[in-house]
């Protein structure tokens, strides 16, 4: 990967070794002072190997280095592998790497058994990348970091008590090899193999070294002649002895470092795993809880430490989320003095408190959740006792940047779920809006004309052409009221403030009553009730169940031709009332009878008396009778036409004679 500039000449990425060496903080200097110079991308690398184990002053200079690297506006990487050289030089291939810095005393340092300089291997690796070595001061001397003794004296006893084990394991088993007739070479190999599996089992290179040396002379006082003496007499017996050395040694090392790689390779899986759990468990939360959740356990998978989240709440921080590693929450977070420096990294999105350079007495360290310059929140990781090394920070900078983003993506859509809603509702307000005046035009128009020419001509007019007059006043003024009852309904529904009076009302009485209310011209219509029982007492609010009856008796009128049969009947079934209103009209295709109880929806059919409908009626109607916890639906009617039925709430009486 090569970044060419608008000149076409390649852009320069300088890339510095990071290390825990003392001198390390010039090198840092040096590199940063050159990406300055050439205007280039700045990139700070650490290679973390199986050895990396070292002592607390030497993790808290390379947290110091790595801090100083940020610092100069470096990118920190971490990188995972035993071959220090090949892991630089392949990541300086695959980032565009142009020139790598290095300090003089970690350049300088060489194998005991002769393998190449670091910067022989990195010009083997990489020759197209630029090496430049930084004289330190250590000219001299090498440094190399002091590993972490183990000054467990049970651990050491541990050891030692095995490698004993394994040594006096394999001296009676050689002996027994022996009195069995088995050659030297056989019983050579026994011991090889006694100094591998002690190399297994410790934890240090020292007891398979020694295990080795100890391997060899009770070969040669048991098993070579003369026995119980530490003289051979044969001139082979030196060479065989140091082949057995060299032989046990190396295996014994070998399975060492294997070891150590297997352990090295387990923890860089685990790492991994949570990382990957981590997008999958973010990527199925549904809000900002279950997102910080998943965070949180996370982290504590990762690190085992208490944990504590700020949510920025405009501009300040919430109340304190506490995430225990186990049970109990540890009790001395004194939220008093942590406060102060949570405010700080919300304010300044940067990292502080324990085991940094800013405010580091507190006991937890602060960093931010945030994608860019926008900060969601803060969290706090117990770091007083134990500071995050290289590895820990970048996993878990990681799974903040991811929990960041997946917080990025909720608001993003809750603000877009609510431009949508809001958008809707300027569209439903609009369409109402012009539907109603272009609906409330016709009535009044017709009303104030026809009143107009009763005050003018009344006189005038015979009986029946007054009548007529009335008649059309009256229609339009009962299409005006049931306009607004629907836009009251619909009105309390959106709101959510429709409530039931529900009381046992006979059901034949409230068809009745409907049928009082029907449009006039329903005259014109052969309307017609039927009921299978006179006697179907329903748990309703009479009002609202009227209101059904109406609105779905004025579609059939409005939807069918003069003289078409509009039949209302009522029965019992499955334990429900039900109410089926049929007309012998042109009937509802299948895919308008899913449409036709959504709002504002008036169908594509012609109207027959020319009026537009507001698409409100069908709306309410299902609206009041799931209220009622009935159903509603629309259904062909046999031979033709369209049946809607809708069922009520039996109610019960019990009579007492």
């Amino acid at each position: 990967m090569v970044y060419q500039t608008q000149k076409g000449h390649t852009e320069e990425h300088i890339l510095v070794c990071l290390s825990s060496s003392p001198s390390n903080a010039k090198i840092i200097h040096t590199a940063a002072r050159m990406a300055r110079a050439f205007n280039s991308r700045f990139t700070a690398l650490f290679v973390e190997n199986p050895n990396y184990e070292t002592a607390p002053e030497n993790r808290r200079r390379l947290r110091e280095n790595q801090a100083l690297a940020k610092q100069h506006g470096a990118q920190v990487e971490t990188v995972y592998g035993e071959d220090v050289a090949y892991q630089i030089a392949e990541f300086a291939r695959l980032s565009g790497i142009t020139k790598i810095v290095l300090g003089r005393s970690i350049a300088a340092q060489r194998s005991p058994l002769g393998k190449m300089m670091l910067t022989e291997q990195l010009s083997f690796y990489a020759p197209e990348i630029d090496i430049h070595i930084i004289p330190d001061g250590s000219a001299g001397r090498i440094y190399r970091p002091v590993k972490v003794k183990n000054n467990h004296k049970a651990g050491i006893w541990k050891d030692a008590a095995s490698s004993i084990a394994f040594l006096c394991g394999t001296t009676l088993l050689s002996l027994g090899f022996y009195r069995l007739g088995f050659t030297d070479a056989n019983i050579i190999m026994v011991y090889i193999l006694g100094v591998l599996l002690t190399s297994t089992v410790v934890s240090h290179q020292i007891y398979s070294l020694v295990s080795s040396i100890a391997s060899v002379f009770i070969f040669n006082f048991l098993f070579t002649h003369p026995r119980f003496s530490f003289t051979a007499y044969e001139t082979g017996y030196p060479v065989t002895f140091v082949v057995m050395f060299l032989t046990a040694y190396i295996t014994g090392t070998f399975a060492i470092r294997y070891k150590e790689q297997a352990a090295q390779s387990a923890k860089i899986a685990y790492r991994t795993k949570i990382l990957f759990d981590t997008n999958q468990l973010l990527s199925k939360a549904g809000n900002k809880a279950e997102i910080q959740n998943a965070a949180a356990e996370q982290i504590m998978k990762l690190l085992g430490r208490n944990i504590v989240i700020f949510e920025n709440e405009n501009e300040g921080l919430s109340a304190p989320l506490f995430f225990p590693p186990d049970t109990a929450w540890d009790t001395s977070y004194d939220l008093e003095e942590e406060l102060d420096t949570a405010r700080w990294v919300l304010k300044n999105n940067h990292a502080a408190g324990a085991s940094t350079n800013i405010l580091p007495d507190t006991r937890y360290m602060y960093l931010a959740i945030r994608v860019g310059e926008r900060v969601y929140g803060v969290i706090g990781i117990d770091a007083a006792e134990n500071p995050l090394d290289a590895s820990e920070q970048s996993i878990l900078l990681s799974i903040l940047g991811e929990c960041a983003l997946a917080l990025e993506n909720e608001k993003n859509a809750r603000e877009k779920e609510a431009a949508a809603v809001l958008a809707e509702s300027e569209q439903l307000r609009a369409n109402l809006l012009r539907t109603i005046s272009h609906d409330l035009r016709t009535p009044l128009t017709t009303i104030s004309g026809n009143a107009s020419n009763l005050i003018s001509n009344g006189s005038s007019f015979d009986e029946k052409t007054r009548k007529q007059i009335y008649t059309d006043i009256y229609d339009d003024a009962m299409w005006l009221i049931n306009l607004v009852e629907n836009l009251l309904y619909a009105t309390r529904i959106e709101e959510g403030r429709m409530t039931l009076n529900t009381s046992t009302e006979l059901l034949g009485d409230i068809v009745e009553e409907a049928m009082k209310h029907i449009s006039r011209k329903a005259d014109q219509r052969h309307l017609s009730v039927m009921h299978e029982d006179d006697m179907i007492l329903v748990r309703a609010d009479a009002k609202l169940v009227v209101q059904v009856i109406i609105n779905i008796v004025d579609n059939a009128v409005k939807y069918t031709m003069p003289d078409s049969d509009i039949i209302v009947k009522t029965r019992k079934n499955n334990g429900m009332a039900e109410v089926r209103i049929a007309d012998n009209g042109s009937g509802i295709s299948d895919e308008e009878k899913e449409k036709v109880f959504e709002k504002f929806y008036s169908g594509s059919n012609k109207i027959a008396d020319n009026r537009r409908s507001l698409g409100l009626g069908l709306y309410l109607c299902k609206a009041i009778i799931a209220a009622h916890g009935g159903v509603i639906c629309a259904e062909d009617n046999e031979p033709k036409g369209t049946a809607f039925v809708f069922t009520l709430p039996l109610e019960e009486v019990t009579l007492h004679e």
